[in-house]
């Protein structure tokens, strides 16, 4: 391609628009266009981009057996009512865009497709026989971010490659997630990322285990905890770790004591001239289940720790049918702003002890329960001779004990933040160190929970109808696309793997009217592409310096100057990555390209 014919802009500022490097080169460097919030055109340069990723993704996908098909975008809310989502994903996440047809229809735009799948499924899938089978397709997705940012990184409408697998056991299951696993891997190398696998917590799509795919980099929303062994990797929201040993107490007698003043954890720990690790805080909670029901939850946690939200979500999860629920739409803290609408009488927040009493919730209320859900992390379990509120605002408790002093919750939980410099479980010797990540591809075992509700069903060998097992894999593809731009970007703009480049080298031409050096440029643009070398010609009446800046800006792997040096026969050749510089002979420049090229792909 020329590039006096390409649709080929170049921004010398970075938009207002723009938060992180990635974002802003691909726009300045003419890739995209933002057309709305979260909305982009995916112009030549990167659409060029996006099939060199799908082609990689495919090739991968195709080598598991996988087999390609292309799914609905609108998709009726029935579908998804018998999953149970429909109110998950447009109330309590909000992140399906849906709408009312002409038929006074609800539907919904894809932001995933296990229903569509599933009912696929159900309809077709009728013995042991047809088993393992797994499909899947490269498409358009649609999600109603609260706040689209980072370009393609959080935006509305996005390319991803969705993957959903069925099978006759959990063995079975097992097995293709294994080999979706190593695909994963296989996509991230050949595209020239360096990335990371890690345990994943399963959110709104569920299932039991799941990981993650994240591509390092600083600017990565995510946080990633591992061990430099290498056996352990997570995202912070499904880590665990061992937490740093409790300092034994130094108090012997329980007794109230006037502490005034003290409404936070190191507050206290100064005035009493005590360790963090001694003190057993009460967080509340305000959970609201996807049938209006609220319950308010006291977390007794140890003082020095943190509640993880997720983790404290998904054991809310488990505990919805006891309140006529499947799943929770909404979690957050209670307030001062909040407790004036569920408390019958002020709360002594900073002051609160484990046994809070029920008289504190508003009686009579609608769809709120009338007690409090009582939950105690690990850590605050072992604790003895412990400090905690008094449930009177200025007091505290001290020399504590469970079962003696304060009745021990029933329901004994894992909901602590792990954090870097906690040690690893599998290994104490093992430091838990921190990273940051944007996650790329996430793949989970699904089990039976879509077949089930769904009624998706096979005739075992034994004439039994048995639900599918499910497994479903997911890739950004447009994501990934930016997440190697973060990856790799220098001052001076995007430096592109060789694989997923839109272009493998462009020749420049420093003075368009010299024809030698014309005629050299065309013969080379002319015999590099016929050898397979994706070149463009960058034959525009443009200052030379103009020309380096938009090809290092816009990130090509190799830049051939037919410059000064053909009076010697010989024309510059740039290194983008590297940014060494070499004079190589014209006759000489296609093979040595061609090497450079078949070596960046074996990597």
């Amino acid at each position: 391609m020329r590039l006096s014919q390409m649709l080929f802009v170049t921004l010398r500022e970075d938009p207002a628009e723009a938060e992180i490097p990635s974002h802003k080169l691909l726009l300045r460097a003419g890739y995209m266009r933002r057309i709305a919030s979260g909305v982009y055109a995916y112009l030549p340069l990167l659409w060029r981009v996006l099939n060199k990723v799908s082609a990689i993704v495919r090739e991968e996908m195709n080598a598991t057996g996988a087999q390609e098909c292309l799914l609905p975008q609108l998709q009726p809310s029935e579908l998804w009512k018998e999953s149970g989502r429909w109110d998950t994903y447009t109330k309590a996440e909000g992140i399906m865009f849906s709408l009312i047809d002409r038929r006074d229809q609800e539907m919904g735009l894809g932001p995933t497709h296990e229903e569509v799948i599933t009912a696929i499924a159900r309809d077709m899938i009728r013995s042991y026989r047809q088993l393992p089978l797994n499909l899947y397709q490269i498409q358009t997705k649609f999600r109603d971010e609260i706040r689209a940012r980072f370009g393609l990184m959080r935006g509305r409408e996005f390319i991803m490659k969705d993957a959903y697998s069925f099978h006759a056991d959990e063995d079975s299951l097992k097995a293709t997630y294994r080999d979706m696993y190593t695909a994963y891997c296989n996509i991230l190398r050949r595209c020239g990322l360096k990335y990371r696998a890690v345990d994943a917590d399963s959110g709104a799509i569920g299932g039991s285990g799941s990981t993650e795919f994240m591509v390092l980099a600083d600017a990565g929303e995510d946080e990633v905890l591992y061990t430099e062994d290498g056996k352990y990797a997570a995202n912070v929201e499904k880590a665990i770790s061992l937490p740093p040993d409790a300092v034994p107490s130094t108090f012997t007698t329980f007794e109230k004591l006037e502490t005034p003043n003290t409404p936070t954890i190191q507050t206290l720990a100064d005035f009493l001239k005590c360790s963090p690790t001694q003190i057993v805080k009460n967080v509340l909670y305000q959970v609201t289940y996807d049938n209006g029901h609220t319950v308010l939850v006291l977390v007794s946690i140890r003082g020095d720790q943190d509640v993880n939200d997720t983790k404290l979500q998904n054991e809310l999860v488990k505990l919805a049918s006891n309140y006529g629920a499947n799943t929770v739409i909404a979690l957050a803290v209670l307030d001062e702003a909040a407790q004036h609408k569920w408390a019958a009488q002020p709360l002594p927040l900073g002051y609160i002890a484990p046994d809070l009493s029920d008289s504190y919730i508003q009686a009579g209320v609608k769809d709120l329960e009338p007690k409090f859900l009582r939950l105690v992390d690990q850590t605050a379990v072992a604790l003895q001779n412990f400090v905690t509120g008094s449930n009177e605002s200025g007091y505290h408790t001290v020399g504590g004990n469970w079962g003696k002093d304060y009745a021990l919750p029933k329901q004994v939980v894992d909901v602590r933040e792990a954090q870097a410099g906690d040690r690893a479980v599998h290994d104490s010797s093992q430091i838990l160190k921190t990273a940051r990540g944007i996650e790329i591809g996430h793949i989970f075992q699904l089990g039976q929970k879509y077949s089930k509700a769904m009624g998706a069903t096979y005739t075992a060998e034994s004439g039994e109808a048995v639900p599918l097992w499910m497994g479903c894999y997911g890739v950004g593809v447009s994501r990934l696309a930016q997440a190697a731009v973060e990856q790799s970007y220098d001052k001076s703009g995007i430096i592109w793997p060789v694989a997923i480049a839109p272009y493998h080298a462009i020749v420049v031409v420093p003075n368009i009217t010299d024809a030698e050096q014309m005629a050299a440029a065309e013969q080379l643009y002319a015999d590099l592409n016929a050898a397979g070398v994706e070149t463009l010609l960058d034959d525009r009446d443009e200052r030379a310096g103009v020309k380096f800046k938009d090809s290092e800006l816009v990130g090509i792997p190799f830049r051939i100057v037919t410059g000064r040096s053909l009076k010697n026969g010989k024309v510059e050749v740039v290194n983008r990555a590297t940014g060494e510089s070499q004079e190589l002979p014209l006759e000489a420049v296609v093979t040595t390209l061609q090497q450079w090229i078949q070596t960046a792909l074996e990597v």
